[in-house]
C-alpha cells in the first residue's frame, strides 16, 4: 500500500504565499502522476493542479499563473506553491497520486487526509 502524508496547510491573508507538500510513502515500485484537488463544503473536488513523471503540468485555469506544481521522483513528494492567494482559494486540498506498489501492482490511485487552507480577505 501507498501512505500519503500532507503538510504545509494553514491561515494566510489575501495575496499571501504557502507551500504544500506531500509525501508518499510504503512499499511502492513507481508513482506516476501526482495532483492537489481542493474541496469546499457543498462543492464536487476539483483538480487544481498536475504533474506527470516526466513533469509535464496542467493547471486549472482558476490558479493559473499564481500556484506552481513540482515534484521530487527520487524522494516520492509534490510540492504546491500559492502565490497571490484569494479567499477564493480557501478549502481543503488534497494530493492525489497513482501510483504501483508490491501489494498492489496495477496502477491505483491515492488520497492524503487533506489540510485545510484558508484565506482571509
Amino acid at each position: 500500500q501507498v501512505q500519503l502524508v500532507e503538510s504545509g496547510g494553514g491561515l494566510v491573508q489575501a495575496g499571501g504565499s504557502l507551500r504544500l507538500s506531500c509525501a508518499a510513502s510504503g512499499r511502492i515500485l513507481r508513482v506516476n502522476a501526482m495532483n492537489w484537488y481542493r474541496q469546499v463544503p457543498g462543492k464536487q473536488r476539483e483538480l487544481v493542479a498536475g504533474i506527470t513523471r516526466t513533469f509535464s503540468t496542467n493547471y486549472a485555469d482558476s490558479v493559473k499563473g499564481r500556484f506552481t506544481i513540482s515534484r521530487d521522483n527520487t524522494k516520492n513528494t509534490v510540492d504546491l506553491q500559492m502565490n497571490s492567494l484569494k479567499p477564493e482559494d480557501t478549502a481543503v486540498y488534497y494530493c492525489n497520486v497513482f501510483a504501483t506498489s508490491w501489494m498492489a501492482p496495477s496502477e491505483r490511485d491515492y488520497w492524503g487526509q487533506g489540510t485545510q487552507v484558508t484565506v482571509s480577505s
